[in-house]
């Protein structure tokens, strides 16, 4: 009789503990996504210094968004599916590939948003590691030096398109009081105090602040399950996953907390990808500062 061995995916998020004993599996493919707004180029040059051994670099602006139209779109659209698949598979990820997608521990916002489109492209086998490459390093696990390649890969795409949002599905939920809309942006950004990245201030009006650092804990690791879990029941009022909404400045730190909605195992929720920067293209549409009133 053969016996079937039950190969354990990685979903969500992994501990480097556990993602260290797979280092040089050919079925286990490390994502470099490292990114830093205010200066794009580094990221690439840091990778090129010292990353996970085996890892691959993914740049936020070239391989995990699309292009920018000025005056139509955010700061970081999506691109679009056949341009993500070419890139999947470019980058080495086939049908039976465990990716582990990781940026340093500012909350592992980059590397949400790979684990998102990978969701968005129907790959399941995908997880962000936990505490990234810092917490790594402080392991003592292996680094390498110098840019590093996989074998391309037939990537098998099945999108999801519900899991995306654009602006007018926002818009024609606002009012609708069986849906919420959560802002994963700083508080302070939210409320129109202190904003250095897009030219208009303020939230979309009816939104609520989620802020995406609220889901770490101790070493920008993720908080616990249950803990997520109380966090998000309290932020939506009870409303399922396909009734919440996330978005952020630019649709990139709000995968970080759709991510961390997958992992509290309340299912995964919408993500408005083109997020604030893309919403104050058009200014018909709604915003405000402030606080805005709690739905029931």
């Amino acid at each position: 009789m053969p016996v079937f061995y039950r190969i354990m995916r990685h979903e969500t998020v992994i501990d480097p503990l556990e993602a260290r004993g797979h280092l040089g599996e050919k079925s286990w493919l490390f994502v470099d996504c490292r990114f830093f707004i205010r200066e794009p180029d580094r990221a690439e040059r840091d990778y090129e210094q010292s990353h996970i051994a085996g890892a691959v670099f993914a740049h936020l602006d070239r391989d995990l968004s699309g292009s920018i139209i000025r005056g139509v779109t955010g700061r970081h659209p999506l691109p679009s599916p056949d341009v993500f698949a070419a890139t999947a598979g470019r980058l080495g990820i086939g049908p039976a590939t465990q990716v582990v997608a990781y940026d340093e521990s500012t909350g592992a916002m980059a590397a949400a948003r790979l684990w998102w489109l990978l969701k968005w492209a129907g790959h399941d086998a995908v997880a962000v590691l936990d505490g990234g490459l810092n917490r790594w390093i402080s392991l003592g696990f292996p680094c390498a030096v110098g840019a590093e390649l996989r074998p391309a890969a037939p990537f098998e795409a099945r999108f999801r398109p519900k899991m995306a949002v654009n602006a007018d599905d926002v818009l024609a939920v606002l009012s609708d009081p069986t849906y919420i809309v959560l802002d994963a942006r700083a508080e302070e950004r939210y409320r129109g105090m202190n904003e250095t990245i897009d030219p208009v201030a303020g939230h979309i009006e009816g939104a609520f602040s989620a802020p995406y650092m609220d889901n770490l804990g101790a070493n920008a690791c993720f908080r616990s399950p249950s803990e997520l879990a109380d966090r998000f029941e309290k932020l939506a009022g009870g409303r399922d996953a396909d009734h919440t909404v996330f978005y952020c400045g630019s649709g990139v730190t709000a995968a970080h907390n759709v991510l961390a909605y997958a992992l509290s195992g309340k299912g995964i929720p919408r993500l408005y990808a083109g997020s604030w920067s893309d919403w104050i293209t058009d200014p018909r549409r709604p915003i405000a500062a402030g606080e805005s009133a709690q739905k029931t």
